[in-house]
C-alpha cells in the first residue's frame, strides 16, 4: 500500500495495519503512531496504526516514513511509565515492530528489510 497513488493517505496505511492485526486476534495500541523520517528521526506526517480520520496526509513519491504498530494480546490501552517506557494497561503481552519505507510510484522500498 505504500505506493504513491492519487488519493492514498496515511490513514489508509493505518486501516491496512489494523485489519491485519485484528485478523490475528490482536489489537494495536492506538495512542502510538509511526511517523515521517527526514532531517530528524521523528517528523510529520503521523502514520496511524488504525483508520484515524485526522491523518489525511497524502502518500507521495519520495516520502520516507515508519510503520510501527505495537500489537497487544490484551486491551490495546497503553500507559507511559517513564521516558520511552510503555506498558499495556492490563499487563498483556505485546510486541513492537517497525519498518522504514520509501514511497515510490512502483513497489515501496523497505529500508529495514532483511
Amino acid at each position: 500500500i505504500a505506493r504513491a497513488r492519487s488519493g492514498v493517505q496515511t490513514r489508509d496505511l493505518g486501516r491496512a495495519v489494523e485489519r491485519r492485526v485484528r485478523r490475528g486476534g490482536f489489537r494495536v495500541i492506538r495512542s502510538l503512531y509511526g511517523h515521517g523520517v527526514g532531517r530528524a528521526a521523528h517528523e510529520a506526517p503521523n502514520v496511524p496504526n488504525f483508520d484515524d480520520p485526522r491523518c489525511t496526509d497524502p502518500l507521495h513519491e519520495g516520502l520516507v516514513l515508519t510503520v510501527e504498530p505495537i500489537v497487544s494480546a490484551g486491551s490495546g490501552h497503553a500507559i507511559e511509565d517513564g521516558e520511552w517506557v510503555i506498558r499495556t494497561a492490563d499487563g498483556a503481552r505485546s510486541a513492537h515492530h517497525e519498518e522504514t519505507i520509501v514511497v515510490t510510484n512502483g513497489r515501496p522500498l523497505v529500508l529495514t528489510a532483511a
